[in-house]
């Protein structure tokens, strides 16, 4: 199949698109390299498969008609998206613009031409949650950050469209996700920045208590997830939750990639107010729809991140 992946040079863009060529799919990628990186790309760029990356904005709307237009796509994977909470804090305008009228400009173009798009959307959306059973689909929205609310304003947009015009459409929601390629500075690598900094002999900076609690999802688990998730037909119009089904404060988190061997420090958190104190994600739905289960645990998960960290020479 003709396959796009928009936020494709991102890190589980970089995934995602791995996991198509993997599987014998035809893949274009369109990415305004924002957070994505070139190199993300660069094992793949003589696979025969690979057929073009093009560097791009997804609210560039001649540019996506130029490319549905030519490509006749089976499947768009919408990845491309402003992903950082405390930038959205300070600049809510571009955050949306990226995110919600972005995707209604993909949107229009999968409806135009009968593409399924899958839709990736953030834990982030969910109220909190002490609930041990974990948050299903079902659970409460709250946006509590201008990422969050343009994240939902999207999810709604696109399941309109399966509504109103019977487009195939699948809104997937992992929980935090990481492993290699994911960068080591700045928020929303918690574990490749800890990681960074135990093998730089560098303290683990925790923002707050620490007792907040993440659903970790090795990357790879969850580019499959993303993946099968535009193969099946089973998950039209829906949403679903991907994650480890395991949560961990930040501060077991920390003991676990220090090994005892770095000091580990609390700091004032950046955005207290936009914080979800547990997350920990029930992905029955997943399994029940996809066959989807994770298979990567998370010391597993911890020592191939390493690995790769160690290797590329990022500390």
């Amino acid at each position: 199949m003709n396959v796009l992946v928009t936020g494709g040079a991102g890190f589980i863009g970089r995934w995602v698109v791995k996991r198509l060529l993997d599987d014998g799919q035809a893949v274009w990628v369109l990415d305004d390299l924002s957070n994505g990186r070139k190199e993300n790309l660069d094992e793949f760029v003589d696979h025969p498969n690979f057929r073009e990356f093009i560097v791009g904005d997804i609210k560039n709307e001649k540019l996506l008609d130029e490319l549905f237009e030519k490509n006749q796509f089976r499947i768009c994977y919408h990845l491309g998206a402003s992903i950082n909470v405390q930038d959205s804090i300070d600049d809510p305008r571009t955050t949306f613009n990226n995110d919600t009228l972005g995707t209604f400009y993909v949107l229009e173009q999968c409806r135009k031409k009968l593409v399924k798009i899958v839709f990736m959307s953030t834990c982030m959306v969910y109220e909190r949650s002490m609930a041990e059973q974990g948050i299903t689909e079902l659970h409460p929205t709250k946006p509590a950050s201008p990422y969050a609310g343009a994240k939902i304003a999207a999810e709604n947009m696109a399941l309109s469209y399966y509504c109103a015009y019977g487009l195939p459409v699948t809104v997937v929601r992992p929980f935090n996700t990481y492993g290699p390629f994911q960068k080591t500075g700045g928020e929303g690598g918690v574990v490749a920045i800890f990681i960074r900094n135990q093998l730089k002999g560098d303290p683990l900076k925790i923002y707050g208590e620490g007792t907040q609690t993440r659903d970790l999802l090795y990357v790879e688990d969850c580019a499959r997830f993303v993946v099968e998730s535009g193969y099946s037909d089973q998950v039209n119009g829906e949403i679903v939750n991907a994650g480890l089904g395991r949560d961990i404060s930040v501060n077991e988190l920390a003991d676990l990639i220090s090994e005892g061997q770095v000091l580990i420090e609390h700091v004032p958190h950046i955005h207290p107010q936009s914080e979800i104190q547990k997350l920990l994600c029930n992905y029955q739905k997943a399994e029940k729809l996809l066959g989807w289960k994770p298979t990567v645990d998370l010391e597993e998960g911890i020592r191939r991140t390493r690995e790769w960290i160690r290797t590329s020479h990022l500390m």
